[in-house]
């Protein structure tokens, strides 16, 4: 897999930079240690530019070095945690997961909207349900869940439009809305109603309803959602007994973030 480089066209733009975040992203669970000429085939800079950056990023301590391969350090998680840590959150939704989760029995997250993906910012699961492991930080594509639906639909309509439009939808399983003209309409459904619901669109065997989190200036942050086994909960009962839950939840986040926010004049 080969990075995608989309490079801006301001003068003050700094493309070592860039260059250094997208040789940090090359790795993951499917390149967890590489030498700089597997990392120069990932990223498609020349080996000369990824070796200055490893060494770069080693003297810094977000790198090390054996035998000529390279893997990150923990020190590369204060990275992600600078954002957790100025939004807050995770300190201030937690408690209102972990009473949702009680009170339901099932998963319950909180995403925000990056490009094309939704990132996890808090999580506090039940057992798990999905294939693959879901924690903060965890990425997944958003026209396929009910939180980045969600997020989508709040879009303003020309953004809403030019993701549609160069949306690339893979049919994940026999629900994926990956139909432009079908996405858009049910976006503008959820947009109405104030709230999304996916069902098996991501995988087959999960359900999950969303509602937002707002900000001070009471424009949709986040949203948070309550996901469960498709062969336990019914569709109609999580609509019918999550989604009051759900919303109540996501009113007293949004109080309580917009306080937070309130204090910092953010």
């Amino acid at each position: 897999m080969t990075i995608n480089h989309q490079p801006s066209e301001s003068r003050d733009f700094i493309k070592s930079l860039e260059k250094g975040i997208n040789v940090l992203k090359a790795f993951s669970a499917d390149n967890p240690i590489m030498t700089v000429s597997e990392a120069a085939e990932v990223t498609g800079y020349s080996r000369p530019t990824v070796r200055r950056i490893f060494i770069t990023l080693q003297t810094l301590g977000y790198m090390e070095e054996k035998s000529g391969r390279y893997m990150l350090t923990p020190r590369v998680l204060s990275l992600g945690y600078s954002y957790l840590s100025s939004q807050n959150i995770w300190n201030i939704a937690t408690p209102y997961l972990e009473k949702l989760v009680k009170r339901t029995r099932e998963s319950s997250s909180i995403s925000v909207l990056d490009r094309d993906e939704v990132v996890y910012v808090a999580r506090v699961p039940t057992e798990r349900i999905m294939t693959i492991s879901l924690n903060v930080g965890s990425r997944l594509p958003a026209y396929a869940t009910s939180m980045g639906k969600l997020l989508l639909a709040y879009l303003p309509e020309n953004e809403r439009e030019r993701y549609i439009q160069q949306l690339k939808a893979k049919q994940l399983t026999d629900n994926t809305k990956a139909d432009s003209e079908a996405l858009r309409e049910e976006l503008r459904t959820i947009k109405r109603q104030g709230w999304s619901f996916a069902n098996e669109e991501l995988e087959e065997g999960v359900r999950s309803i969303a509602v937002p989190i707002y900000n001070r200036q009471h424009e949709v942050y986040a949203a948070v959602n309550c996901s469960a086994n498709a062969s336990r909960v019914s569709a109609a009962y999580m609509k019918n007994e999550y989604l009051a839950l759900l919303q109540e939840a996501a009113k007293e986040i949004s109080e309580d973030l917009a306080a937070y926010q309130s204090s910092f004049n953010l």
